[in-house]
């Protein structure tokens, strides 16, 4: 199995157009992309497109995992619950001889599109090259190790696998979690006295180890 990748919603908000649609729900992430150019013109993708970068959930039963119910007034039958309009892979409300049920698994049980877990908690930290003197602020997921955060942090430095990454003078595990190197999220700390967090960010030190990596 490969490792779980995780993103911010941030991350998940930036793909929002049908050539490069992403949506997030029960935790997970999923790229609509292949279903949008599949269905490219329906008027059943509008709901999809609409919410494209957007997180999802509230369609959905967690106890099931699959779209929420309601009882349709007039024929008393039970409906998938469609906030947005009825979209791809969900019945008509009345038989029709005109919609295919071949489709197989609705893409909202189907994990081909899956790839990735939505982040519970993101932290922002302070990234230090010490050689350079250059600092770079990173959104990371509070569930990432260090080696998944130098990976982040590549664009700004691609080299940054040939540097010791310390807090506070302390070398860090690249295979533990910030939380597991003792490196707390204090921000609910900094909520209840009012203080601004962006202030008091968790200063990751870079030391150059003179055996630079190839790009």
């Amino acid at each position: 199995m490969p490792p779980t990748r995780y993103f911010t919603p941030s991350e998940v908000a930036a793909h929002n157009v049908p050539s490069d649609c992403w949506i997030s729900y029960l935790g997970k992430v999923y790229d609509l992309s292949p279903l949008c150019d599949q269905f490219s013109g329906d008027i059943l993708l509008k709901p999809i497109v609409a919410s494209s970068g957007k997180d999802i959930s509230h369609w959905f039963n967690e106890e099931t995992k699959d779209l929420k119910t309601h009882v349709d007034i007039i024929t008393g039958c039970i409906f998938p619950y469609t906030p947005m309009g009825r979209f791809v892979h969900v019945p008509p409300s009345c038989p029709r001889s005109d919609w295919p049920n071949n489709f197989g698994i609705p893409w909202w049980k189907d994990e081909k599109y899956l790839v990735g877990v939505l982040s519970k908690k993101t932290r922002h930290i302070r990234i230090i090259n010490t050689l350079t003197l250059q600092e770079q602020t990173v959104e990371v997921c509070a569930e990432e190790t260090m080696n998944d955060i130098l990976k982040r942090y590549l664009p700004y430095n691609s080299h940054a696998s040939s540097y010791t990454w310390k807090y506070f003078g302390n070398n860090l595990d690249m295979n533990k979690t910030l939380l597991e190197n003792g490196i707390n999220d204090e921000s609910e700390d900094f909520f209840e006295l009012r203080m601004d967090e962006d202030e008091f960010l968790p200063p990751i030190s870079l030391y150059f180890n003179d055996d630079l990596t190839e790009s």
